[in-house]
């Protein structure tokens, strides 16, 4: 992770933003305090979806979310305390030069990224879930929060009170749980599906 005060590069369409970032879970806010209107007009309007990751544990799943993000235009989140460090060789062959384009934040708790994204609608992904995903209606800004590869969401966040509902992705009888990076896949082009696949 940078660390504080250190300069962070952010590239959007057509143009690139720089900021200093100061503290994991500040660099949204510093961003937008730092940058122009139009700058902040263009980054606020480039999330299509938050895709938080909770905890994640396996480097080429997030480098593959990385990857993935770019490409659909959302922000990913990644909420301490990771099982990797981010310069970790197995993420930057997953995310390619992705990476270097990316735009993510990182939070030292559930709770600061829930502080830092504001008002928005939480969707837990579980295989405890009752309600499938395709039943959603999703969004612009929604929260979409994954857990970690090994267990998943744990209990506590997924009864708290900012999640919206708890979304299911079906496997067949016998199966026991789907990649991360395929699951995010699946959850992010279903939203973005449903809004047309614009990031306007």
């Amino acid at each position: 992770p940078s660390s504080a005060g250190s300069l962070v590069d952010v590239d959007l369409p057509n143009q690139r933003v720089h900021h200093y970032q100061v503290g994991r879970n500040r660099t949204h806010h510093t961003l937008l305090e730092h940058s122009t209107p139009q700058e902040a007009h263009a980054l606020a309007s480039y999330d299509v979806f938050h895709v938080v990751l909770y905890q994640p544990e396996i480097p080429p799943n997030t480098g593959n979310l990385m990857r993935l993000t770019v490409n659909t235009g959302c922000r990913l989140h990644l909420v301490h305390p990771l099982g990797f460090e981010l310069d970790d060789a197995r993420m930057r062959r997953a995310g390619l030069d992705y990476r270097e384009h990316a735009t993510v934040q990182q939070h030292d708790s559930i709770a600061d990224a829930v502080e830092s994204i504001g008002p928005a609608r939480w969707f837990g992904f579980s295989q405890h879930g009752e309600r499938l995903y395709t039943d959603v209606a999703f969004g612009r800004g929604d929260v979409m929060l994954f857990g970690p590869e090994s267990a998943g969401l744990p209990s506590e966040v997924l009864a708290a009170d900012f999640i919206s509902d708890v979304c299911r992705i079906p496997i067949a009888e016998g199966g026991r749980s789907l990649n991360l990076a395929n699951a995010a896949a699946i959850a992010i082009y279903e939203g973005w599906r449903q809004l047309g696949f614009s990031t306007s």
